[in-house]
């Protein structure tokens, strides 16, 4: 079965985390299926980068994102639509 899930990068102290497709079974730094956007926690406000027309894909195929994946999708959403908003 796939996930769709975190795979940390960066150095000690400056996590970057890959959003991934990968098998649940893989080690979390481990083998990937694909690579659908990063997440930066280190600079204010953090940078969320998500292809969302793939992560539905992978969805619709069957992945189940983690509990971390949703929340950052939710949250990237949020933004879009403030960003709207602001712009209209």
């Amino acid at each position: 079965m796939l996930a769709i899930r975190l795979s940390r990068k960066g150095r000690k102290g400056r996590p970057f985390y890959r959003v991934v497709v990968a098998e649940k079974t893989a080690p979390r730094d481990g083998r990937f299926v694909e690579i659908v956007g990063y997440y930066n926690p280190v600079p204010d406000p953090d940078v969320i980068v998500l292809k969302k027309d793939r992560i539905a894909y992978w969805i619709q195929k069957g992945a189940q994102p983690t509990e971390a994946v949703r929340k950052l999708v939710a949250r990237a959403r949020r933004r879009e639509k403030s960003q709207e908003e602001i712009n209209n």
